[in-house]
């Protein structure tokens, strides 16, 4: 592991798996839009809400499941979906293991879409996040058995379009935010995939670890809601939660400019980061109630804390 990569973290800020269902992607797909399916997370911890986009042509997956495992399964369904006649194709809303990481089950099977940023940040950080998953639990570690890391067969950059027969499907990077190399996914402009950018009654997952980890932009991920918020979609589904409309943007973002703006009100008054992480995630209890997993508030603040201090 070269200097410049993330080391293996330790419990700081990590999800509680322990004690959790194994991280298994389990169900069938549910028409969410016409011709585009969801594989329900069921609100597991560290599985993502994977979709399968039908055109009369080919067919579009979004995301994977944590490791080869879930990979076959998702390949599976959509193979079901598609039957014989339709080409496959993989994107990924961002590199993270949950989301990517079952990518070598469709290796020759489906043509590979990375924006060149997410293939550059799995490369770079892909190891050292398999380890540091792999430390999280047995169960976790179990499902990254023989993990292999996946480059794309296509690689674009800005955005790109998707014809998969009476159905187009715009994949755009949206990055830095949740990670450098955030990527959104537009169906036929209505149905808005969002990765990790977005999460349904949970609060947003920050992976701030410094000095190893610290490209989680939290100004740039506002300003990347605020874009999704003019696209007005009509259905959205998000990294993690409950499948749902344009108010979750709202909701999202109107809780990240909280944390920036209580970071910069308490460090004007000489806060310290620990002191000022402590006091939001505090209020941010009291705010958003219904919202789980909360380690992630302190991570947040800060990032906003660090990245705003005086130069």
């Amino acid at each position: 592991m070269c200097a410049t990569d993330p080391a293996p973290l330790a419990s700081d800020g990590a999800p509680d798996v322990l004690h959790g269902p194994p991280p298994v992607v389990a169900g069938s797909p549910v028409e969410v839009s016409e011709g585009v399916f969801v594989i329900p997370d069921h609100r597991v911890e560290l599985v993502p809400n994977v979709g399968i986009v039908l055109g009369e042509k080919a067919a579009l997956v979004i995301d994977t499941g944590i490791g080869p495992h879930n990979g076959a399964l998702v390949l599976e369904q959509a193979r079901r979906l598609a039957g014989g006649r339709r080409r496959l194709y993989l994107t990924l809303t961002h590199f993270h293991p949950e989301h990517g990481f079952g990518a070598q089950a469709f290796k020759g099977a489906a043509t590979i879409v990375y924006n060149r940023g997410q293939r550059a940040e799995l490369r770079r950080k892909g190891a050292s996040y398999l380890d540091m998953f792999k430390g999280l639990s047995p169960a976790v570690a179990a499902e990254l058995e023989g993990v292999e890391l996946v480059d794309p067969d296509l690689v674009y950059e800005g955005e790109a379009e998707i014809d998969l027969g009476g159905r187009t499907v715009l994949l755009r990077e949206v990055g830095p935010a949740h990670t450098r190399s955030d990527q959104i996914v537009l169906v036929d402009g209505r149905v808005l995939f969002a990765g990790d950018l977005l999460e349904t009654r949970i609060f947003p997952i920050a992976p701030y670890f410094p000095p190893h980890d610290t490209d989680v932009d939290g100004e740039g991920w506002i300003g990347v809601l605020d874009e999704l918020a003019a696209l007005a979609p009509q259905t959205v589904v998000p990294g993690h939660g409950e499948v749902t409309d344009a108010s979750l943007i709202h909701d999202v973002r109107d809780y990240l400019a909280y944390v920036r703006d209580e970071v910069l009100r308490l460090r004007e008054r000489g806060a310290t980061a620990d002191k000022t992480a402590a006091t939001i995630a505090q209020n941010a209890l009291t705010r958003w109630p219904s919202w789980e997993r909360p380690e992630w508030i302190g991570l947040a603040a800060r990032a906003f804390y660090d990245t705003s201090a005086p130069a």
